[in-house]
């Protein structure tokens, strides 16, 4: 089959692109950068460069593939000004609207709009499976209005996955890129309280679930792509110090966080117990799917 990947050099895309070479699928990933320097050598891959959030040439292209992957979105991980909540905002739905108008009329198209489970907002000890109301804050809205941007693609006769991510957790990127370092140097420790629960997935069931979805058409609409058993912020922070041999630092205060990071220190202490109900339903299974495993893995190979 044909793959297009918006996002197809970032840290979750490289891999997803490898892997779907791997299983001789051909692969198209778009992005911004010119001569991006993840360029992934392989006769089957192609990089287009081009702004998806403006309708163009690179539209004509998407229609070409069976299965659309849509990962693109400008990083959360930044001071939330307006300006930058926009942008935000803008390279997520402006995206996926280009991306819906794009695909072609096919009963067996497949389009992946990724979204993520800051969808449900600060959830407290509540149990979160797909049918879960959205929250009110501004990543849960731009969850909101992400998946219904995609879910225009319908119109079409596409079945649309809208995959939740929780935080990704794998070797060279994403949260650990930042925590491992962190701890190394004896400065890791718990977020606030460490009582809020922390849904997560290693990358290699992510990518598996990928694979899974794309071969299972009973995926559709919402899905959690996390792993089945979350954990408190305390108890990612104590095993993976214990991990790496170092000692559990003193907490970063919540009000110290927020005062520091504002409304991005707000999501990261935000407690979602979310589960995957629907992977789960369907038969997907999980290679990591408690904390230990995964943690022991990334970090000892």
């Amino acid at each position: 089959m044909k793959i297009f990947i918006t996002g197809g050099l970032g840290f979750v895309g490289r891999h997803l692109s490898a892997a779907m070479l791997a299983d001789g699928h051909l692969v198209t990933a778009i992005g911004r950068t010119h001569n991006p320097p993840a360029m992934i050598d392989h006769p089957s891959f192609a990089y287009l460069e081009a702004d998806t959030t403006i309708p163009g040439d690179w539209q004509a292209s998407v229609a070409e593939h069976d299965i659309v992957i849509n990962l693109a979105g400008k990083s959360i991980f930044s001071f939330w000004t307006e300006k930058a909540k926009q942008q935000m905002y803008d390279s997520r739905i402006l995206t996926t609207r280009n991306l819906a108008d794009s695909l072609k009329e096919a009963k067996d198209s497949v389009f992946f709009s990724c979204s993520a489970v800051g969808y449900y907002g600060e959830r407290g000890e509540d149990v979160l499976t797909e049918s879960e109301p959205p929250g009110d804050d501004f990543l849960a809205r731009l969850g909101k209005d992400w998946e219904q941007a995609a879910l225009q693609a319908q119109s079409k006769d596409v079945r649309v996955v809208l995959p939740r991510f929780g935080i990704v957790l794998g070797r060279g990127g994403g949260a650990m890129a930042s925590m491992v370092p962190a701890f190394k140097v004896f400065l890791g420790g718990q977020l606030g309280s460490g009582r809020q629960w922390f849904p997560w997935i290693h990358l290699d069931d992510l990518i598996g679930a990928f694979r899974f979805a794309i071969n299972h058409s009973e995926v559709a609409g919402p899905a959690n792509w996390c792993a089945p058993q979350p954990v408190r912020n305390r108890e990612l922070t104590r095993t993976l110090a214990g991990k790496l041999g170092r000692p559990v630092m003193l907490p970063t205060p919540a009000f110290v966080i927020k005062t520091v990071l504002g409304e991005l220190g707000s999501a990261l202490l935000c407690s979602q117990r979310v589960l995957p109900a629907v992977l789960q339903q369907a038969g997907f299974e999980f290679t990591y799917g408690d904390i230990d495993s995964a943690l022991e893995q990334i970090v000892r190979g």
